[in-house]
């Protein structure tokens, strides 16, 4: 069966391809300091930006909902950042936001969410209670220093 392959094993491919490159093309004492600086800025943190659009009268549901993501991203070897439930202006609109120390971190956690009965459970309460009508994902880069 063929599977299609993810962002995280293009990035493992193009870094294996690279750190074989260094092997052939360097000589000397750079060679060995190449892979480990590539192999470090291939695996940097990725953030995950989420934008909820919500049911304004299911606001105490969502809320149920994201404390059980906050637990399962942090179990499941992420960082969850927290999530910000509308207060005041747009009553339909939240955020929320977790990281992982890399895209491949996230995608293994994806492909685990799957199949965990914790996170089966979540999805299956979204599901059931329509409280989101759609979302938005973005992938980002943060800077600390």
């Amino acid at each position: 069966m063929l599977k299609h392959a993810g962002a995280g094993d293009k990035l493992q491919i193009a870094l294996n391809r690279t750190i074989q490159r260094v092997a052939i093309d360097a000589d000397g004492p750079m060679a060995v300091l190449c892979a480990p600086q590539i192999a470090a800025r291939t695996q940097r943190m990725i953030t995950c930006h989420l934008k909820y659009v919500i049911d304004p009268y299911q606001i105490p549901a969502f809320e149920h909902y994201a404390r059980l993501w906050i637990h399962l991203v942090n179990r499941m070897g992420g960082t969850h950042h927290g999530y910000l439930l509308p207060a005041e202006g747009a009553s339909n609109i939240a955020y929320a936001q977790f990281s992982f120390p890399s895209l491949a971190a996230y995608e293994q956690y994806r492909k685990d969410s799957e199949t965990d009965p914790e996170c089966i459970a979540a999805f299956a309460l979204a599901t059931e209670q329509r409280f989101i009508l759609s979302y938005e994902r973005s992938f980002l880069r943060p800077v600390f220093e």
